[in-house]
């Protein structure tokens, strides 16, 4: 059985960074303190099983590669905060949510099953194989808010959602 039990001072670290980082980029999280530590309880718990911050709302599967979508901040985030006020967790609001001005309400999953986001990811493939000019540097796209940038390399953080380098995928 494994030990699940994270300490207190590193859940407060993760928040007060996620908080003032966040705050930064214009991504709020939940006002009920209480909840969002819970959910960052909850991804560092499937951090030490997965090995990576999987959404604690999800199940994931334990592959990186077919979960990388629902990485923390998932894929879903920024859809889910601008049509519902929130993503599908609870972690992020939007500006009202943060600022009591609206309630959370509950949200449709938008993750395709599956079956669907395999088919997506062979697409993606497909289409990433056209080729469009003589560029002389590959274009980045991040997975999590879709910036794209013409570079050799991905950079280290985006700069508008602050997700990691490994979250960037090659566009062209």
């Amino acid at each position: 059985m494994e030990n699940n039990k994270i300490p207190k001072d590193k859940i407060e670290k993760i928040f007060a960074e996620l908080f003032s980082g966040n705050k930064k980029r214009g991504y709020f999280l939940n006002p009920n303190e209480n909840s969002t530590k819970s959910l960052i309880e909850a991804l560092l718990i499937n951090e030490q099983r997965y090995g990576y911050q999987a959404c604690p709302c999800r199940l994931a599967s334990g592959n990186k590669e077919e979960d990388f979508d629902i990485i923390c901040p998932c894929d879903y985030r920024d859809a889910d905060v601008a049509e519902y006020e929130t993503c599908y967790c609870g972690l992020y609001v939007s500006k009202n949510v943060f600022e009591n001005k609206k309630a959370i309400k509950p949200i449709p999953e938008r993750r395709p099953n599956k079956v669907e986001r395999i088919k997506l990811k062979t697409m993606e493939k497909e289409t990433k194989k056209k080729e469009i000019g003589n560029l002389s540097y590959s274009v980045w796209r991040c997975e999590v808010c879709g910036y794209l940038c013409a570079r050799e390399e991905a950079p280290d953080v985006c700069p508008i959602c602050g997700a990691s380098k490994e979250r960037f995928a090659r566009f062209i």
